[in-house]
């Protein structure tokens, strides 16, 4: 049976390698090979252990079993990161995270998330409510703009 839970930040590691193993698997045919070089095997931002330690990244396992993560920026409204193993897709995972976030946002009193949708993940948030407020370069920290699409939904 799939549960939630919080994240725990002995696991950063752990769920940065799945954020990169599904970047790989779903982003070529998206994106250039020089920017998947660059954007693939950057280090975890330190945003992402201040999520942590904030409770608002969320795991979702089976079994002990890790399936993705979501990372949600609260005093942003922001999803910060949201990812599925490979293999893993069409359970219903991502919905299931995603539902956590916009959850944890109401009950924080948010009545809006946002996100940059990397270019194959804008067919699975507009499935999920969010609407296309344009394209943009995300400014990534490694440096480089990632094509992607900013994304909003009211809550």
């Amino acid at each position: 049976m799939m549960r939630l839970r919080p994240a725990r930040e002995e696991e950063i590691a752990a769920l940065w390698a799945l954020r990169t193993r599904a970047l790989a698997h779903a982003c070529p045919g998206h994106y250039a090979q020089a920017v998947l070089d660059v954007w693939l095997p950057a280090p975890a931002p330190g945003s992402m252990s201040r999520l942590v330690a904030a409770g608002s990244a969320l795991v979702a396992e089976e079994a002990g079993r890790v399936l993705g993560y979501t990372a949600l920026d609260l005093a942003r409204g922001e999803v910060d990161a949201l990812f599925v193993e490979p293999g893993e897709h069409g359970r219903g995972i991502g919905a299931l995270l995603l539902t956590a976030c916009e959850d944890l946002a109401r009950a924080a009193g948010g009545t809006r998330l946002y996100l940059s949708a990397s270019l194959n993940a804008v067919p699975f948030y507009r499935r999920a409510g969010f609407i296309s407020l344009g394209e943009e370069l995300y400014a990534h920290h490694s440096g480089i703009g990632i094509p992607s699409v900013l994304m909003e939904k009211h809550l």
